[in-house]
């Protein structure tokens, strides 16, 4: 660690893949150090024994300690638990005044009732769900998250649907029924192995899962209706993919004849001309391999010949779900809320193929 670093970070919930991707990007930071990581999973052991990439890179270790024995001291505490999880440990970190990023899905939802319908259970700080957080999608909410003490950054489907559609949302061309189909790769069901991310099964089938009711369609409703949408009827089907990596977003919105490519393309650049990590390719759609490894997003579109006064508009998106759709994107919050270049220890472009 250096000492010149004028910021200290703790990571709360060390052992996963989203925090190990958290931890590496740290360990390339500029601005911030690593000042503590807290995990009830491998005690005492050095980082790399979960994070095989990290090998002799720190002499951090795994440290059994609440949140806010881990956050004490620090100016941010990024928060890498499960859902149903964070929601009880944050109040002692609020008492603590420390900035958190939390890439759980437990502050992303206003409404404690859809929570709990689509979560499980019974949020059990309903209180702490207006007002204390912000949703951490830069491209949308930038000068709020610089001013933040809390920000909940999107889940991994949320942040490329949302990024897919968010120029149709600001421009009011967003309403009514959205069909989305979204292919994720095995990294985004966690560390733990299950019968779903079984590679051998995995890799060679395509399966569908959650379909319509997936924990992250109110997020999504919500996120594009601050946009600008209106009355959105979100029909998403989650699928699992032969990848390790990755997410691919395809949606399809009905628009009026009179909309056209060019006048499409120029609210696609205009939406995204200050977001440093979402381009629009030009001479090909958005696919994953480019984006794999990187916190950088793809978006682009189709547009078909009118049919009875409406023309079918297809959206696609394309991200690394660990990085942008998760443990990126905390840290480019981090950065915005920490006053740093947002791009900090996110430069680097996905590999090749």
């Amino acid at each position: 660690m250096s000492s010149n670093k004028q910021f200290r970070a703790a990571v709360i919930g060390g052992s996963g893949y989203g925090a190990g991707e958290m931890l590496r990007r740290l360990l390339m930071h500029p601005n911030v150090e690593i000042a503590r990581v807290a995990s009830i999973d491998l005690v005492g052991e050095p980082l790399w024994a979960a994070h095989p990439n990290l090998t002799g890179l720190t002499d951090r270790k795994f440290e059994n300690i609440s949140p806010k024995e881990a956050a004490k001291g620090c100016d941010i505490a990024l928060l890498a638990l499960p859902h149903k999880v964070t929601a009880a440990k944050v109040p002692e970190l609020l008492e603590l005044g420390v900035k958190i990023v939390d890439m759980s899905g437990d502050f992303r939802l206003r409404d404690a009732t859809a929570y709990e319908k689509f979560y499980g259970v019974a949020h059990p700080h309903p209180e702490l769900l207006k007002g204390t957080f912000v949703y951490g999608l830069p491209e949308m909410n930038r000068s709020a998250i610089a001013e933040a003490q809390c920000t909940a950054s999107p889940g991994c489907f949320a942040t490329n649907t949302e990024l897919t559609l968010l120029p149709l949302a600001k421009a009011g061309l967003l309403s009514g029924p959205i069909h989305v189909t979204a292919l994720t790769g095995s990294s985004g069901s966690g560390a733990t192995p299950s019968a779903g991310t079984h590679h051998p099964v995995r890799s060679v089938t395509l399966r569908a899962y959650k379909p319509l009711v997936h924990q992250h369609t109110p997020e999504i409703c919500q996120a594009l209706g601050d946009a600008g949408a209106t009355d959105v009827q979100l029909r998403f089907i989650p699928v699992s993919a032969p990848l390790s990596r990755g997410i691919f977003v395809t949606a399809f919105v009905e628009v009026d004849e009179s909309v056209t490519q060019e006048q499409l393309a120029g609210l696609y650049d205009e939406t995204f001309k200050d977001s440093p990590f979402v381009r629009r390719p030009t001479t090909r759609l958005p696919e994953v391999a480019p984006v794999a490894g990187s916190n950088f997003a793809e978006v682009g579109f189709t547009l078909g010949e009118a049919v009875d006064g409406k023309k079918t508009l297809t959206c696609f998106g394309a991200i690394d779900n660990l990085i942008k759709g998760g443990a990126g994107q905390a840290i480019q919050n981090m950065n915005i809320m920490l006053g740093v270049d947002e791009m900090a220890s996110l430069r680097d472009p996905g590999s090749w193929p």
